[in-house]
């Protein structure tokens, strides 16, 4: 038989799986927020323990990474501007292991789609993928930094502080991670990988201290973010300081993470994702998509949805689709748009090759959440359409639908998930019932 291409009879199969109905529920989180994140970053650094380590003529890198975080081109100009008062030379240098790319130039662009430009912070970007051997392990191993970052006259770390989505520890998405990998590049990224999942936690530690105290890093600069993707701190710590402190700042931070807070799920729908968004493109510590091997709690994996569509990635990832390998299906937009220049550097630094594989995709939204549907089995609405039935079937099927795992506010939320949110305190029924709509090209509205 001739090869077509076309997929004519996998839409046949899939036309008449019922899809239920659904409203949208608004879920509430505690909301303690910063007015004026800029303002509380001069409070920090007017204390002389901070601001009198910059002096006139030092040349200061300043770090940024590769996730989007609240007020970052604010908070970023307000650092280079406090800096430049005092004197100092600061420019930009991306922190970001092998992203963008494993270049310079796709590192450099990467910030510029933040908005991060030398117009926008007041500050050159400066980037390399060089790296200088700053110190060595105890079983030998090199800890690289980041070439301009290791002949600049000081450093400091502007990093979110967050739960890391594979593994757990005392320092897990922050300052001392940035150090070990995000300063590391490439090389450095590779190298901290190289232990495997399971070891993740010490050896952010270990190569993140090395780096720390062998290269001139000044002080941190931290923020950590509430459910609603909005900077509710901000710290600025010394070198010291920063062991001490950032582990306490991860706590809070960990205390402050959205969450879908009903549980059970046949179906999750995640409208979009990306290394804007998550390095695994959506936070497996919202979705439970963790990678294998990662060291996370079995309780926490067990929670997966059975099936999880993606339907889209972030116009800012610039193609890197990582983690979606995590979804049972997914779209032809995605496969279109994924970018494997953007993506395979990262499973090839870290070792892991799930993170990108492609899951089964369909020509729209409506056909990739039909066959997640179809393919749970002993889900009624996985069924053919047998008259009335079918719309009973599709009821039971408990789905959830996410703008990404930044956006938790409002979710989409099937039939048979109401009788749960209407008891649930922090859950507020904003909408009444109705069908999923689509366009006339089967994408959702």
């Amino acid at each position: 038989m001739e090869r077509t291409g076309t997929t004519e009879s996998v839409n046949r199969m899939l036309e008449h799986v019922s899809l239920p109905r659904g409203l949208w529920v608004r879920q509430h989180f505690p909301a303690e927020k910063l007015e004026d994140p800029v303002r509380a970053l001069e409070a920090e650094f007017a204390s002389p323990e901070i601001s009198g380590l910059v002096k006139p003529g030092m040349k200061i890198a300043v770090t940024a990474g590769s996730r989007g975080l609240a007020g970052y081109v604010p908070l970023l100009r307000g650092l280079v501007r406090l800096l430049q008062a005092q004197g100092a030379e600061p420019f930009i240098i991306p922190a970001m292991g092998s992203h963008g790319g494993a270049t310079a130039p796709g590192q450099k662009e990467l910030l510029a789609a933040y908005g991060i430009t030398e117009e926008t912070v007041g500050a050159p970007v400066r980037a390399t993928m060089e790296v200088v051997e700053a110190d060595r392990t105890e079983a030998g191993e090199p800890v690289w930094v980041d070439r301009y970052a290791w002949e600049a006259d000081g450093i400091v770390l502007f990093n979110r502080i967050k739960p890391h989505t594979g593994f757990r520890g005392e320092y897990e998405s922050g300052l001392v991670k940035m150090a070990a990998i995000g300063l590391g590049k490439q090389k450095g990224a590779e190298v901290v990988h190289a232990g495997g999942p399971a070891r993740m936690a010490e050896r952010v530690r270990e190569f993140g201290t090395r780096a720390i105290r062998a290269a001139r890093v000044l002080f941190g600069a931290a923020t950590v973010e509430n459910a609603y993707d909005q900077v509710s701190r901000v710290r600025l710590l010394t070198r010291e300081e920063l062991f001490r402190e950032e582990p306490l700042l991860l706590a809070q931070a960990r205390g402050s993470m959205p969450r879908i807070m009903l549980e059970d799920l046949d179906v999750l729908v995640v409208e979009r994702i990306g290394k804007n968004i998550s390095g695994p493109g959506m936070d497996p510590n919202i979705t439970h998509t963790y990678l294998p091997g990662a060291a996370i709690e079995p309780e926490l994996r067990a929670k997966r949805a059975r099936r999880v569509a993606v339907l889209d990635l972030t116009e800012e990832t610039h193609g890197a689709a990582m983690g979606i390998g995590m979804a049972d299906t997914t779209t032809r937009r995605v496969f279109e748009k994924m970018d494997r220049d953007a993506t395979y550097p990262n499973c090839l630094t870290g070792g892991v090759t799930v993170s990108a594989k492609l899951p089964m995709f369909f020509d729209n939204d409506r056909l990739a959440i039909q066959a997640a549907v179809k393919t749970l089995g002993g889900v009624a609405g996985s069924q053919r359409s047998q008259g009335p039935e079918s719309g009973m079937a599709g009821s039971r099927c408990r789905m959830v639908r996410i703008r990404d795992t930044l956006h938790l506010g409002e979710i989409w939320i099937s039939e048979a998930l109401v009788p749960e949110a209407r008891i649930c305190p922090d859950i507020q029924i904003v909408s009444g019932l109705a069908s999923l709509e689509f366009d006339q090209d089967g994408n959702l509205l």
